[in-house]
């Protein structure tokens, strides 16, 4: 269950704002995070520090790459940085203050006029300088001549400092600063201590890079910084890049610390050839501390104008916690689709995005999850990616939850939408309205369990039959095990009952794409009741081998399962979500190739299948091989009602396809999969494939697929793979992060499908990353929707540019995404 999310804050915006906050003697700065919640390196202890370890290969999911300032000049500190120094504040109050100068001179032992090497120290702060006066009764200071001063937080060099320490003011003329946590760093003209939470700073500069070289930085010509309130406020402030002024901002706020801070957001922008030219100015509102929203108003050059907007909130109502996005264009100019059969010019378009969970009472929490838009072409002319353009069902559901130790439960419902507009609204699943699950597993002894899965459901839709089904799937399990052996058995029983809607006998095995005639149901009420028992076994042996002069331990394990269920003719039973799951090494050891409840297959089958390892001294899974087949001692009579075989005629198969796969990891750098299925069964016509071509089983290759991963030093990464399915898909898919330096990366991927003899998808770009600046350009072509009716795919072409500017945030944040999806490894 999940906890209450009483402590948790809201994450942070990125704001388009100066990030430093100035300090002036007395502990002013403090350690302050970067713009994007990561910390910063700025001292010459952690200059060569790197940023996220390489992404371990094989993995789907890579952390982004933190900040890295390993690119930064070594000596990038202010020249008299001391290393030495404590870097704890907390004992300020308490310590002593040394003081040392070559001559001192105090005639009425109340100013004190110090020459000659000044130093001032007390705890983590230090004030050097070539003179100083200062007044006992007053607290009165000046300091003159190559002002310099540390404390933890920051360094700070200035012509002239004068001040008093009881009122904590100040002001120094000329300076230069840096942040020691956030590489903060730049220079004012003038700093005013107005008391010890305010400051004031004319003229100042602000940028992340190496000082006195900046390739961008922030100036503006006033500005003041209230600590108290977390607030910064500029005027006239230009963000230059290469010198080059690029963004003039006459006024705005914005927080110098954690707390958030209304205000706008970096621009976006995009293109497609299917709205034009995009440009958004998302403006953030800190409403509360436990909810938040962004607007953002967006304009389409070939459809017009759009307003997002994101609403987020944590424990509005006590134990929720959410997200609403809201996406509404007024009136679309665009010009209408003549592929697709909804036809949206000048009609008003929208999006609706909203997400909860809510913690009732105990282990009950309410989720939900409501993802509407308002035709079907939406995603494919706004979805400003592939992976939410390829999105061809939109999910809705609503479900209490709940669970223990030994047992779950939910009731709710899920609704889909079709938002794919080359297929028709029949294509999409039943509505479950409601469905209602509870599932146990009881430990009865320590090799002796009881469970039961249980699902209630209604399903939904217009034009088939519609009806309820309850599935009951009690088992009990023994698991006997020794060191190198196992045996598993299992028995079940499984119960489905349906209640059809009036009107039930006019359907029959609909589907939507078939024609001619369908056998109707003759019961109302039909049901099926199946016992269900197996048998695991195994046996594990395990030796010493060497291989490439590494020592490893290699295991053998033979494994045997035998599945008997006995036949129930299924012919008159609904079909409401199940189909016939693809064959795979995992299902030589099902109990029902099927997915869902309306078909349990029948069998008296035994699987024969052999494993090899190699582990290496830690422990770690260097090779894995495993091979396999089903042996059917009945024919398979449970089938799926289709066009070719509406009268489920049994398979007189005397096996399955042989299954082999092989997982090898042999170092760090290399990683190579390959799943492997051959039918040894006589050659007949199988079908056409999805071009329309006939193709033939039996005999030859079923499933073929082989990727190969190899890591090029810490950042690189090229990926190949081959996928082949008879009858369903075959393509080359290679891509690849190739860093030809240390700044400069190239980045691609190139996906081809043979049987359709088109490139799928095509990307191409280039990353640049410095000391405070990373630039990524990236051009794609990418095939968005496919008619499989006419074999018809469109394609779009997009071109993705983000600038970063590190510590302040990025331009245009949408490439990241887009190659983390693309390209397997990539960081």
């Amino acid at each position: 269950m999940t906890p209450k999310p009483t402590s948790r804050h809201l994450p942070p915006r990125r704001l388009l704002a100066v990030a430093a906050a100035l300090a002036l003697m007395g502990g002013q700065a403090e350690a302050q995070s970067t713009s994007d919640g990561t910390q910063g390196t700025g001292t010459q202890e952690s200059a060569g520090q790197t940023g996220t370890a390489s992404c371990p290969l094989g993995s789907f999911h890579c952390k982004p790459r933190e900040l890295n300032y390993t690119m930064c000049r070594p000596n990038a500190l202010l020249e008299f940085y001391d290393p030495t120094l404590p870097k704890d504040t907390t004992g300020r109050d308490t310590a002593n203050t040394e003081v040392y100068a070559e001559q001192v001179d105090s005639s009425d032992q109340t100013v004190y006029h110090l020459q000659g090497r000044v130093n001032i120290q007390r705890a983590d702060q230090k004030l050097q300088s070539d003179t100083a006066d200062y007044n006992s009764d007053s607290t009165d200071y000046d300091a003159r001549g190559n002002v310099r001063y540390q404390e933890a937080g920051q360094l700070l060099n200035a012509e002239h400092i004068r001040g008093n320490t009881d009122s904590s003011t100040g002001v120094a003329d000329t300076v230069r600063y840096q942040m020691l946590t956030s590489r903060g760093n730049g220079v004012a003209q003038q700093g005013q201590m107005l008391d010890a939470q305010r400051t004031h700073y004319t003229r100042v500069s602000y940028s992340t890079c190496d000082v006195g070289h900046h390739l961008w930085e922030v100036r503006s010509k006033d500005l003041r910084i209230d600590k108290e309130t977390g607030v910064g406020t500029a005027h006239g402030a230009t963000m230059r890049f290469a010198n080059v002024p690029f963004l003039y901002l006459p006024y705005f706020t914005f927080p110098v610390d954690d707390r958030r801070k209304s205000g706008f957001l970096y621009p976006t922008f995009s293109n497609s050839n299917r709205s034009g030219f995009m440009l958004g100015a998302p403006y953030y509102l800190n409403l509360a501390p436990n909810y938040d929203a962004t607007l953002e108003p967006r304009i389409y050059t070939s459809r017009g104008l759009m307003l997002a907007g994101e609403f987020r909130y944590l424990n509005l109502i006590p134990g929720t916690t959410g997200q609403l996005n809201i996406e509404y264009l007024h009136n679309d100019r665009g010009d209408n689709d003549p592929d697709s059969v909804e036809q949206t010019k000048g009609d008003d378009r929208y999006l609706v995005k909203f997400n909860d969970q809510s913690h009732l009472v105990g282990p009950w929490t309410f989720t939900t999850s409501i993802n509407r838009a308002s035709d079907r072409n939406y995603l494919r002319d706004f979805g400003n990616d592939l992976y939410t353009s390829a999105i061809g069902t939109l999910t809705s559901s609503a479900y209490v939850v709940g669970g223990g130790n030994w047992w779950n439960a939910s009731f709710g419902a899920d609704s889909y939408q079709n938002v794919d507009p080359s297929l028709p609204d029949s294509s999409v699943q039943y509505k479950r309205w409601p469905r209602a699950t509870f599932n146990v597993n009881l430990p009865l002894q320590k090799w002796l369990e009881f469970g039961a899965s249980t699902e209630a459901v209604a399903f939904r839709k217009d034009d088939v039959v519609e009806g309820n089904r309850l599935d009951l799937y009690p088992y009990l399990a023994a698991d006997f095990r020794g060191a190198a052996w196992f045996v598993r058995p299992k028995v079940a029983y499984r119960y489905t009952t349906y209640d059809l809607s009036g009107g039930y006998d006019r359907y029959g095995y609909y589907t939507p794409l078939a024609t001619g005639t369908t056998t109707p149901f003759t019961s109302s009420s039909p049901s099926r009741s199946v016992p269900i028992t197996s048998l695991d076994t195994g046996l594990v042996f395990d030796r010493l081998t060497t291989l490439f002069g590494k020592g490893y331990t290699q295991t053998l394990e033979p494994r045997l399962y035998y599945l008997y269920v006995p036949y129930r003719n299924q012919n008159n039973l609904p079909l409401f979500d199940t189909n016939l799951m693809s064959f795979d090494y995992w299902q030589l050891f099902s109990p029902n190739q099927y997915s869902g409840a309306d078909r349990q297959m029948n069998a008296n089958n035994l699987t024969a299948a052999l494993t090899t390892r190699l582990l290496d001294d830690n422990g770690v899974e260097r090779l894995s091989a495993s091979i396999g087949q089903i042996r059917y001692f009945n024919q398979q009579r449970v089938q799926l009602p289709n066009s070719n075989n509406t009268t489920g005629t049994p398979t007189d198969w005397s096996g399955s396809n042989y299954v082999a796969q092989l997982n090898m990891q042999l170092d760090d750098d290399w990683r190579v999969s390959t799943q492997y299925q051959w039918d040894p069964h006589k050659r007949q016509q199988g079908g056409t494939d999805i071009t329309g071509k006939p193709y033939f089983v039996g005999r030859s290759t079923d499933l073929a697929a082989v990727s190969i991963q190899r890591r090029i030093g810490t950042d690189g990464i090229v990926n190949f793979s081959y996928r082949y399915r008879r009858g369903l898909l075959e393509q080359y898919d290679a891509s690849a992060v190739y860093p030809i330096s240390e700044r400069w990366r190239l980045v691609g991927r190139w996906t081809y499908s043979v049987m359709e003899k088109r490139t799928v998808e095509a990307l191409a770009g280039v990353e640049y990353d410095s000391c405070c600046v990373a630039v990524r350009v990236v051009g794609r072509h990418y095939v968005n929707t496919y008619n499989f009716a006419t074999a018809n795919a469109s394609a779009n072409n997009a071109i993705m540019f983000e600038l970063q500017f590190k510590g302040l945030g990025a331009f245009n944040g949408q490439t990241e995404g887009v190659l983390r999806r693309g390209i397997l490894g990539y960081q």
